[in-house]
């Protein structure tokens, strides 16, 4: 069936967003559509998730990657990509500069794939938004991830929850926002963060001055995690606004309870099934006054 749906495609030049989520392709399939993309010079976003393309998939859309042009935004969430897939993807990525968003979500990366996609993503200029949450990118693997972000100078939005990324990880990532201009949106929820990761992390929050969105939400960070995070959002007086969510201001209440003093003020709330609002979030230290921001800021 994919193969027969290919053929027309190949020729076909009004469809310029393509949506074959959840059709069971698996590596043939998937081989079918990588063959007429390397055609087809029109089709600027694909979406081929939860199809099961596996590590041939995964290498025939890599192969097609060296050659399309024209492809900006390709979804493969869920299909079972493993660390060798990772491998033939990671290739890809070194040598396109043409997609700008890429999402691999919901697959099976563990350390090996993030060591190769950290190295890929430090060669990558075209990408601006990647998603690899609900995957296992952990240890070795986190940290190399982090260290290809640092060098990185293109990328705005990267979510990498739901993976363990824990104390190494979340150190590095902090080590990683010192160098990084440019990161605007971070996720980092569920990922095994303790409080030494996040106080780490923090340090190289308080330098950064580009992150807008940061989501850190169900890591066991503990208060001490969280102060920590607060007084570095403090302590940056040109960090931008960050909304936050009913994880972030729980934590900030088990803080008050320690220092009751520490006030903290925002107006960007994200809730459950809400996108972040305009905000104004601004910290100040124990007792002191809480700074105005002007309008334009």
């Amino acid at each position: 069936g994919t193969k027969a749906l290919a053929v027309p495609l190949v020729t076909n030049t009004s469809i310029l967003k393509l949506n074959l989520r959840d059709n069971r392709m698996e590596g043939p399939g998937g081989a079918a559509m990588a063959e007429m993309l390397k055609e087809n010079c029109y089709i600027t976003e694909i979406d081929l998730s939860e199809n099961r393309l596996g590590v041939d998939g995964a290498e025939a859309i890599s192969f097609m990657l060296l050659e399309n042009s024209t492809l900006v935004s390709i979804n493969l969430s869920g299909n079972d990509f493993c660390d060798h897939a990772a491998r033939h993807l990671a290739y890809a990525l070194t040598h396109n500069q043409k997609v700008e968003s890429l999402d691999l979500s919901y697959n099976i990366m563990g350390d090996v794939a993030g060591e190769l996609l950290g190295a890929a993503i430090a060669e990558n200029t075209a990408l601006r938004d990647l998603n690899l949450s609900w995957n296992c990118i952990r240890g070795n693997g986190a940290v190399a991830l982090a260290k290809g972000l640092g060098v990185n100078i293109f990328l705005r939005k990267v979510d990498l929850s739901y993976n363990g990324l824990g104390k190494e990880g979340a150190k590095a990532l902090g080590e990683t926002l010192v160098v990084n201009n440019v990161l605007e949106e971070l996720n980092l929820s569920i990922n095994r963060i303790p409080p030494d990761g996040a106080v780490s992390f923090a340090v190289g929050l308080k330098q950064n001055k580009t992150l807008r969105i940061l989501s850190m939400a169900r890591n066991p960070m503990q208060t001490a995690g969280c102060f920590g995070l607060l007084k570095a959002i403090q302590e940056n007086p040109e960090s931008a606004d960050i909304p936050v969510n009913q994880e972030f201001t729980d934590l900030y209440d088990e803080v008050k309870e320690i220092y009751p003093n520490l006030q903290v003020q925002h107006g960007g709330f994200i809730g459950k099934n809400k996108k972040p609002k305009v905000k104004d979030a601004s910290e100040a230290k124990e007792g002191a006054e809480l700074p105005e921001k002007k309008d334009n800021q």
